[in-house]
């Protein structure tokens, strides 16, 4: 069995509730690789090159079972960002950016969906996303303020479509939209490449597709965390009639990936659903009932859904029970990790959990004893796979070679 077949045969066991020879490890990676080898996130935003040489000297290292989150780090992506000009996104070399060269993106939450505007937007979402949410979140978008295409009809006068479009500034938007188009088809065959030569390398690259719960969706792009709380009370009808359209979308956009992404694993960050944002009732009725269908969605087109909760996860654990057995991997960030083999040690594999606080500022024994811990409270009779419980930074080198050797040595059967 090649180093690549075994690899991934830890990772499949993992998940499907097998005992593998060993523990896999595949910690969630953020900037660590970058600041390892020299360079800081403004260089890997910049220069795809570095960002990748990152990686792959990362994987040449410490030989994870499997890569995981080199996707989400935007390398290569600061000239994009300069065309879109995002209003809610801040990166290390933007322009006027207010963090520091060495910091992870940072996304900046506001409402986009005005109250005022709800009745707009509940008759007609296309016509309010396309005057009034696109501008609202990118300066290269804000030509198309007041944008009414809705109010034109398919019987309109071409030209007065022309002209809709030929502003000057709807001009240069739409020139600069070519530009990013081709800039994103480059970026995503270098990534592709990436993937291969990690793959080539003997290092599985898993996570590849992507989905989100609609109540994220709603708060995290539209209205805002604290708007969104309030709504809960205030404007719960419309929160459910959006909730309900955008889970067909996200069903199409499932099986789409199911079309080409038959054994990988969907990617699925859980942001406001954590204990302290919604109710048990809240949760099970807003929240639960669409993440357990777009979870048995990716499980019947194929795929493995890797659901990431963000997070104090614990009076959750109850729900995460309700879905087939022996095809979910839930990664936990803050979690009682033993309560959660317990709980859902034969339904779901389980990762994540290790404290990245360690890494950052604890002693090498205090990391092995923890990564001890862990194994001995989750890994028995297999499901469950060691991961960081979030990305990881500024850490000392030899906390993580003690992490990687002692999963290795101190995780076999």
């Amino acid at each position: 069995m090649s180093t690549y077949d075994a690899r991934l045969k830890r990772m499949t066991d993992a998940a499907a509730l097998s005992e593998p020879d060993r523990v896999p490890i595949s910690p969630v990676l953020q900037c660590y690789p970058v600041f390892h080898a020299g360079y800081s996130m403004k260089d890997v935003l910049y220069d795809f090159d570095k960002g990748a040489e990152s990686f792959k000297k990362f994987a040449r290292e410490y030989e994870p079972d499997a890569m995981f989150g080199q996707a989400y780090i935007n390398i290569g992506a600061g000239p994009l960002f300069e065309l879109m000009r995002p209003k809610t996104l801040v990166w290390a070399g933007a322009p006027g950016a207010t963090i520091s060269d060495d910091s992870i993106h940072q996304f900046i939450e506001f409402p986009v969906l005005l109250e005022e505007d709800m009745p707009y937007f509940s008759r007609d979402y296309s016509g309010w996303l396309v005057g009034k949410g696109f501008p609202a979140v990118s300066g290269l978008l804000e030509p198309m303020q007041g944008l009414g295409l809705s109010r034109m009809g398919p019987m309109m006068d071409i030209s007065m479509l022309a002209a809709a479009f030929s502003t000057p500034g709807m001009r240069e938007t739409i020139e600069t939209l070519w530009k990013i188009a081709d800039m994103k088809q480059d970026l995503n065959a270098k990534s592709a490449k990436l993937d291969d030569e990690l793959e080539e390398a003997g290092f599985p690259v898993l996570h590849k597709g992507m989905a989100m719960v609609p109540f994220d969706n709603y708060s995290d792009f539209y209205r805002g965390t604290i708007d969104t709380m309030m709504d809960l009370y205030e404007n719960p009808d419309v929160i459910t009639d959006f909730c309900k359209v955008q889970l067909e979308y996200v069903f199409d956009m499932i099986r789409a990936q199911g079309q080409f992404l038959k054994g990988k694993w969907v990617f699925m960050a859980l942001h406001k659903g954590m204990d302290t944002f919604l109710s048990d009732e809240h949760y099970r009725k807003l929240y639960w009932s669409d993440l357990q269908r777009i979870i048995e969605e990716i499980i019947n087109q194929g795929m493995t859904p890797y659901i990431y909760t963000e997070g104090k996860y614990d009076s959750r654990l109850d729900c995460l029970k309700e879905v087939t057995k022996g095809k979910v991997v839930y990664h936990f960030e803050q979690c009682d990790m033993v309560r959660a083999k317990k709980v859902l040690g034969d339904v779901a594999c389980i990762s994540g959990g290790f404290p990245v606080y360690l890494l950052d500022y604890g002693t090498k024994q205090q990391v092995i004893d923890e990564c001890k811990r862990l194994i001995d409270g989750c890994a028995a009779g297999g499901g469950y796979i060691f991961e960081t419980g979030h990305g990881f930074d500024h850490s000392k080198p030899e906390n993580v070679e003690a992490m990687f050797e002692t999963v290795k040595t101190y995780g076999k059967r």
